[in-house]
């Protein structure tokens, strides 16, 4: 689940760039450009419709790090829950 604290919150991705760059489309109604770091890019696969946890950068608003991607059963319980809404 995002810290709320530390700003985290979920985004879907809508498009991949290439390079380790996606656009994340935020639950606060932006889309932002998203960065993969690299101890995500090695482990996981990350595609176009999945569900992440982002971090906007504080000195950027357009921009964003995924630190977290959600697998299909984890989405399937995340909006029986309610805990997806957009």
């Amino acid at each position: 689940m995002p810290d709320r604290s530390k700003g985290e919150m979920f985004g879907i991705v809508t498009a991949m760039l290439g390079g380790g760059h996606v656009k994340v489309k935020c639950e606060d109604g932006k889309e932002r450009l998203g960065r993969i770091p690299g101890k995500l890019r090695k482990r996981i696969w990350i595609r176009e419709g999945d569900v992440v946890i982002i971090v906007p950068w504080p000195f950027q608003d357009d921009r964003c790090d995924i630190i977290w991607r959600y697998t299909n059963p984890q989405v399937e319980w995340l909006e029986r829950k309610g805990y997806l809404t957009f």
